[in-house]
């Protein structure tokens, strides 16, 4: 029987009943394919794009066309999946206007069900102007990738009491702002656990510990498709890269000894026209 589609309020039922979501992110149409045939709830279509799909350093490069494109190829793939955007930098930290703009694209151009950007107290204007727009949004805060250069790099936080009080801040600026689910990036599992506990909206986490209301991981962390490096809070389900890797290398041996391609493999002159055939054949000669 065919998945009705998750919601927003499938969400919050699920937090109500204690019901754990499995997130992942996704920036392909197969990739989609294959979640929503796994049944994954949630998919970010993240702008983590940028290391995981075009090989740049960080996410500080991805634009707003490029997290549309793929957003809308991920809805096609992910029909019933609740779908979010990530919004890239420089989408939404000039001003709320900007911000509503941007996060109306991936509504409008994408069909996805909600956004997400980065930061607490600082940018929660352009949650509640977002909010204002009918726009579901999920905030994300923590570790946040596009201003990891003020946080001294991809560190883990809130890992004192003075910096653990700053992240608790942000969450309930964040959920005053209107935010209806917020993520939690790179935190001791012992501030995650007051923090779910503490906000009404649904809280998940990456690196955040067991007692979210849900996991996300990247989709090629998982599969071990991105190698340049692997997060502590990373678990790898499998290895693409070496099934991809001696794959290719079993094609090119096939190719080099002439094994591929087999006649199953070919598309011959349809029988009763080789006669034809050859005599066309003569013209060239």
């Amino acid at each position: 029987m065919a998945r009705k589609k998750i919601s927003i309020n499938d969400l919050y039922l699920k937090k109500s009943a204690n019901e754990k979501v499995s997130w992942l992110t996704c920036y392909d149409f197969p990739t989609a394919q294959f979640q929503e045939a796994a049944g994954i709830e949630m998919i970010l279509v993240g702008d983590s794009m940028g290391m995981c799909v075009y090989g740049y350093q960080g996410t500080i490069p991805v634009t707003m066309d490029q997290c549309i494109v793929h957003s809308e190829a991920v809805r096609r793939g992910a029909p019933t999946a609740f779908v979010i955007g990530d919004m890239p930098f420089m989408s939404y930290q000039e001003s709320d206007q900007v911000a509503v703009a941007n996060a109306g694209r991936f509504l409008k151009e994408a069909n996805v069900d909600a956004i997400k950007l980065e930061g607490g107290v600082r940018t929660a204007s352009r949650v509640q102007a977002i909010v204002d727009a009918g726009i579901v949004v999920c905030g994300h805060i923590g570790l946040t990738p596009q201003s990891s250069g003020q946080l001294g790099g991809h560190k883990a936080q809130g890992r004192t009491a003075e910096t653990a009080e700053l992240v608790i801040k942000d969450a309930l600026a964040i959920e005053a702002a209107g935010a209806q689910l917020i993520l939690l990036e790179a935190i001791p599992p012992e501030l995650s656990a007051v923090i779910t506990q503490k906000l009404k909206i649904p809280v998940y986490g990456i690196g955040a510990g067991l007692d979210t209301d849900g996991q996300l991981l990247i989709v090629s962390d998982l599969v071990g498709q991105f190698q340049a490096f692997t997060p502590k809070f990373v678990k790898k389900y499998c290895d693409v890269a070496k099934i991809y890797t001696n794959a290719f290398k079993e094609y090119i041996k096939d190719v080099k000894t002439q094994a591929f391609p087999e006649d199953q493999h070919c598309y011959h002159i349809i029988k009763g026209e080789e006669e034809r055939f050859e005599e066309m054949l003569k013209k060239f000669k």
